[in-house]
């Protein structure tokens, strides 16, 4: 797998204006227009100027100036998109917030809503009726959050402590292969990839995604690079991981019913098992720890909850859209 990519191509305004700074541009020309209320996640242009700016904290690119992580004006785009990004899954959520029980324990919280949501799943569909093409889409898809998998969620450590810290650790631990290289699970889907006969390349089907596949992949790291959002991306993390287990058996069993065999299966034969344990130490240990130390924190942790849920929703009714499956085959999630 290759770990740089080159600078790609924009697609609109926004996109255009953080290449431009990306290309060594002193500062971005005239004001920040952004996409109406209510549109930035699913607007393709905003995300990608977003994931763009994003990758200079991770690996960057061969032909980008490294010192540009930093330059005032990429900063300063960053947080202009940023802060249209979080207004925007703030008033998206809040009607799902309203009716959290203020009395219930937040890793309870934390799960219930996990069990009780309702929207579309793209892995019962993947189980049943997709064609092999629909699983090549979908790894395709899941590629710019997946061959990066957990480094969102260390920039939390540092910003951690206690019980807390602890818990992060042992669940990035496991991410990272429990001491074992080639079991490292961004790795472990490169393989799958090679596996399906995909190009596992970092960035190499960033050209063909949807805005809300990488708006998936803007989110942790926007929770994880904002200090004051830390709370929102632990609870964001243990829904993450408390939606995975299940699912994943299910794409397994999708991939070898369409033949692409188990070593394709195998990175999501592996988040049978380690999601089922992960759960509960992000809902428990991490989100629970950090509630009773700060309790005024639980508002922001079910916050990152909900954004969760929510862009899962978005992101599975585009696939699902996109390949024509019919409200009958969509089953729900649960």
């Amino acid at each position: 797998m290759s770990a740089t990519m080159l600078l790609p191509d924009p697609v609109g305004p926004l996109s255009r204006r953080a290449h431009a700074l990306l290309r060594g541009a002193h500062r971005a020309p005239g004001p920040l227009e952004l996409p109406e209320a209510g549109s930035f996640t699913e607007d393709l242009d905003a995300q990608l100027a977003l994931w763009l700016i994003h990758q200079l904290s991770y690996r960057g690119y061969d032909d980008v100036d490294d010192d540009l992580e930093w330059s005032p004006a990429v900063v300063t785009l960053r947080r202009g998109l940023e802060s249209a990004f979080e207004a925007e899954l703030r008033s998206a959520t809040r009607e799902r917030l309203a009716v959290t029980d203020a009395g219930t324990p937040v890793e309870e919280l934390l799960l219930a809503m996990v069990a009780v949501d309702d929207g579309p799943s793209v892995a019962a569909y993947l189980h049943r009726h997709a064609t092999r093409e629909h699983v090549l889409d979908y790894l395709r898809e899941r590629s710019v959050q997946q061959l990066a998998e957990a480094d969102a969620q260390s920039f939390m450590l540092p910003r951690l402590r206690g019980a807390a810290k602890v818990a992060l650790a042992e669940i990035q631990y496991d991410e990272y292969g429990a001491g074992r290289a080639d079991r490292l699970h961004q790795d472990l889907y490169a393989r799958t990839m090679r596996g399906a006969g995909l190009d596992d390349s970092w960035g190499a089907y960033l050209p063909d995604v949807g805005a809300t596949s990488l708006a998936l992949a803007n989110l942790p790291s926007m929770l994880a690079l904002n200090r004051r959002l830390v709370p929102a991306g632990a609870g964001h993390f243990a829904v993450f991981e408390a939606s995975s287990s299940v699912p994943s058996r299910k794409i397994a069993a999708g991939i070898e019913r369409v033949g692409l065999g188990p070593e394709v299966a195998a990175y999501f034969d592996e988040h049978v098992e380690a999601d089922a344990v992960h759960e509960q130490v992000a809902a428990r240990d991490l989100c629970g720890s950090l509630v009773v130390e700060r309790p005024e924190l639980r508002s922001e942790v079910l916050f990152g909850a909900a954004c969760c849920l929510h862009l899962d929703r978005l992101a599975a009714e585009e696939l699902l859209g996109r390949w024509g499956a019919s409200d009958d085959r969509a089953e729900r999630a649960g």
